[in-house]
């Protein structure tokens, strides 16, 4: 069982940054590939990037390419999504997501974080 719990999310001005953290618990947190989705009102839940347990590779969403990076430190059970250079468009509840193995970009996923707003104004 992992629980996890996402905190970062507010208000931004177009062009700014935000930090999300997601921490989990569990003891085998190293062996779960980790994401993060965003769904904004009216739409469906979105792939935003995904960063594997054990080698730390990574993987985005081509709208957030250069402008979003996601970490990881197993050793204290924590992800992060830095988001820089943020537009309007990635105004949503940004979810982190757990499954044991590979990265996927459906949301095919164990463990569900309970979101946290993120609203960028123009």
């Amino acid at each position: 069982q992992v629980q996890m719990v996402e905190s970062g999310g507010g208000l931004v001005q177009a062009g700014g940054s935000l930090r999300l953290t997601c921490a989990a618990s569990g003891r085998t947190f190293s062996s779960y590939a980790m994401a993060w989705f965003r769904q904004a009102p009216g739409k469906e839940r979105e792939f935003v990037a995904g960063i594997w347990g054990s080698s730390s590779s990574t993987y985005y969403a081509d709208s957030v390419k250069g402008r979003f990076t996601t970490s990881r430190d197993n050793a204290k059970n924590t992800v992060y999504l830095q988001m820089n250079n943020l537009k309007p468009e990635d105004t949503a509840v940004y979810y982190c997501a757990a499954r044991y193995g590979t990265v996927v970009t459906t949301p095919s996923y164990t463990y569900w974080g309970q979101g946290t707003q993120v609203t960028v104004s123009s």
